[in-house]
């Protein structure tokens, strides 16, 4: 039966295509494709698959450039989530994804569905969810809207993940100015399965079923992916009802009964229903299958009258799946999900025709050759150049910049940046997630990275998300090779060997030259890192078009990073615990201040080069340092990151707050060094030690040709004492501690950002 529009269908006009986010150049490739004029519904389909959010138009061939493959790579990018081995016959599944646009506008739905969303990608790949984590970007908390908008986000992952009954066990908040106008909220889940029960999205089978299981289909999200893919304005709010509605009661019977169907041998494949609803699961699982597939719409349950094909097919309504069955065990499969309390339909089937079409009864709405709605998507690769003026800001010379007449008291600038929201204790934030259902949780929030105990062995997984965006937006490439390498130190203070990431790129609009230098040149130094510390890539998410009236994000790739611990027994945690150990330096501080939290938080200040980042010397870091710790001779280990060495000596004497240690530090060493860039610059590559036994830790380290320096000993009394050629930082540490633990609290409480949100959303009961 020929295509033809229905009755009541807008007519085309290039209107009606701009505001469906086509260029012409675009729309006249839709017109070749199909030879003939497209319907409505079909600009709705293209619409959605070529947006940016789904086809990666400005991204695909820079991503090709990434490693992805080793040993213990099961799948890599190309399927909802990535999956390592880990030993056992077990296997990790993961993923990170980003929910910006929505959680800007409605910060509550948008952050619990984006949580919603990343869980249904982690579970269709036939692995049980363990583990959730998120990365936060918001600008200044001395603002409202932001309060406003970190506390709708933080209820809205605390209500969904503990609702769920899924550890919310680490992640990463950053304020900065740069995201005040977009805010980026980023979801990681990690989930643990068989080997032998991982199961891929694609269609096959001729005549086999598709079936839609889950929630009835609504209105709610309708263009969501196109929303994702454009710049915010100040009329963006208008389109709150983009913005999807999450329900973690049905997701969680989802989860269950998607498990079982994987496990049941009723079916061949699974897929989320998540950007761009219908069209994308259905169209991508006939793309990997290269087959055909027919969908009839009025047989897919909805929840309101009157639904047209357009809605049905591009709503993101939550808590769906798209399964195609074996043929003849349609039953089982309903059986299934009515024992769970779902429904499921089927809605069309397989087909040996080479044609992805939709019907409406009798009528064909929408029909496409072969598998080309996915494969002739247009890829770009715009011109690329480096902004002027942050070039000038990077070759600024920073150490120029005047002192404070404050700072000649290093104690006083220690406690302003210990009270910088960037760098202060997140409590206030995570003790609205449950961190410890499921009793997996070894080590939980505010250390440098989650340990989740592997049952029924002897090991565990240390997961991490990680980007410094000052630094990226100043040098992208530096930048991009830092994210990976603070993401991997990270995981190797808790004992765990770095085994493979997954990404979320935030950036603004990629047609702006110097936004793709910015992509182009974070995804290479990303590419060298991973390639160096052996960490290949196993997916992501792009996320472009992060921009406001104000201007563009930081440039901001996210990295999501998953490590083995071999034994419970090499768990190693920041915090200072016997008095008498010896504090060690692994690596050495440099004369660099370019990018610092001192810089911006202390002087107001974003210029200068950043820190510089030696590959090779961050794996011999690495591998020194894990040696150690697997030698017993290691008693707690803490990254240099935000803040410098100043600040990392502080983490380690208050982290544990029931049980806090002193410590004595001399630093007289570095005499030839401003002592402003000793305390405070973020110079790469180090790692704070305790240790019983020094004398074994410079040994490990010398073999690996690591810089290692004993620098001081925990104590009992209760204050941090560092001394340096011309200053001396004396500081109880209870001053510390209120400094650090205070700080976020305090700015939430100036007003009525959690009362609106109370008030929006009334708390669900948690499981």
């Amino acid at each position: 039966m020929p295509v033809g529009p229905r009755p009541g269908d807008p007519k085309i006009t290039p209107a009606l295509v701009a505001e469906h986010g086509l260029t012409p150049e675009e729309f006249e490739r839709l017109r070749a494709m199909l030879g003939r004029e497209p319907t409505f519904t079909e600009l709705g389909i293209v619409s959605a698959l070529w947006s940016e959010h789904c086809s990666y138009k400005h991204s695909r061939p820079l991503l090709r450039t990434l490693p992805t493959k080793a040993p213990w790579v099961l799948q890599g990018p190309g399927e909802n989530a990535g999956v390592i081995a880990v030993g056992d016959g077990l296997a990790v599944a993961f993923k990170i994804e980003s929910h910006n646009h929505p959680s800007a506008v409605e910060p509550y739905q948008g952050a619990a569905t984006g949580v919603g969303g990343i869980l249904r990608d982690v579970f269709t790949m036939g692995a049980r969810p363990i583990a959730l984590l998120n990365s936060l970007r918001f600008g200044s908390l001395d603002v409202p809207r932001v309060r406003y908008l970190l506390a709708g986000v933080v209820k809205g992952i605390g209500d969904y993940g503990n609702c769920v009954g899924i550890p919310t066990v680490a992640g990463e908040v950053v304020f900065d100015e740069a995201y005040e106008g977009n805010p980026l909220v980023n979801a990681m889940c990690v989930g643990l399965m068989r080997e032998d029960e991982l199961i891929r999205a694609v269609a096959e089978g001729v005549g086999n079923p598709i079936i839609a299981v889950g929630a009835r289909t609504g209105r709610d999200g309708i263009h969501g992916a196109s929303f994702a893919s454009e710049d915010l304005t100040e009329s963006s709010d208008a389109k709150r009802p983009r913005v999807q509605v999450g329900d973690p009661f049905t997701e969680k019977l989802l989860l269950e009964a998607s498990l079982e169907l994987i496990r049941s041998g009723h079916i061949v494949a699974i897929q989320d229903m998540g950007a761009a609803g219908l069209t994308s699961s259905s169209a991508e699982m006939a793309a990997r299958g290269d087959v055909g597939v027919t969908i009839d719409v009025t047989k897919v349950p909805v929840r309101e009258a009157g639904m047209t094909p357009y809605e049905i097919l591009l709503s993101e309504s939550q808590e769906r799946m798209l399964v195609v069955a074996r043929r003849g065990h349609e039953r089982a499969v309903v059986d299934v999900l009515r024992k769970w309390d779902l429904e499921a339909a089927v809605i069309g089937e397989v087909i040996e025709e080479p044609v992805y079409r939709v019907t409406e009864g009798p009528r064909v709405v929408a029909e496409f050759p072969g598998t080309r709605l996915v494969t002739d998507c247009p890829v770009y690769e715009p011109e690329a150049r480096e902004s002027e003026a942050i070039r000038a800001l990077r070759e600024r010379d920073v150490h120029a910049t005047a002192e404070l007449a404050e700072e000649r008291n290093a104690t006083w600038t220690l406690e302003r940046l210990l009270s910088s929201p960037t760098i202060a204790s997140k409590e206030w934030i995570f003790a609205q997630y449950d961190s410890t259902v499921r009793t997996g949780t070894v080590v939980g929030p505010g250390g440098d990275a989650a340990v989740i105990r592997l049952r029924g062995t002897d090991r565990a997984l240390t997961l991490k998300t990680d980007c410094n965006g000052r630094y990226v937006y100043l040098d992208p490439r530096v930048g991009g090779r830092i994210a990976v390498a603070e993401a991997a130190r990270n995981v190797a203070c808790t004992g765990a060997r770095p085994l493979a990431i997954t990404n979320c790129l935030n950036f603004g609009n990629p047609r702006r030259p110097e936004v793709y230098f910015q992509l182009r040149e974070a995804i290479a130094g990303m590419g060298e890192a991973c390639r160096a510390l052996d960490t290949p890539v196993t997916g992501g998410n792009v996320s472009l078009y992060n921009e406001s009236p104000a201007g563009a994000v930081y440039p901001t790739p996210v990295i999501g990073m998953v490590g083995l611990i071999e034994s419970l027994d090499h768990i190693t945690r920041v915090p200072f615990r016997q008095p008498g150990d010896t504090v060690v330096l692994l690596g050495e501080p440099t004369d660099e201040l370019g990018g610092t939290e001192y810089l911006s938080r202390i002087h107001g200040v974003v210029a200068g080069a950043p820190p510089r980042m030696d590959l090779e010397r961050e794996r011999a870091l690495i591998a020194a340092l894990l040696e150690a710790i697997q030698a017993g001779v290691v008693r707690s280990a803490h990254d240099c990151s935000e803040g410098g060495l100043a600040v990392a000596l502080a983490e380690c004497t208050i982290a544990d707050r029931e049980a806090m240690r002193g410590a004595t530090i001399d630093l007289a060493a570095w005499s030839e060094l401003p002592a402003r860039a000793l305390l405070f610059g973020e110079a790469q590559s180090r790692v704070v030690v305790s240790s019983p036994d020094p004398a074994r830790v410079m040994a490990v380290a010398e073999r690996h040709g690591v810089p290692a320096f004993e620098i001081g000993r925990v104590t009992r009394d209760p204050s941090l004492r560092i001394a340096t050629r011309d200053r001396t930082i004396d500081a109880p540490l209870a001053r510390l501690a209120s400094s650090y633990y205070d700080a976020i609290a305090a700015r939430m409480r100036r007003g009525p950002a959690q009362t609106a949100v109370a008030e929006q959303h009334p708390s669900i009961a948690t499981v």
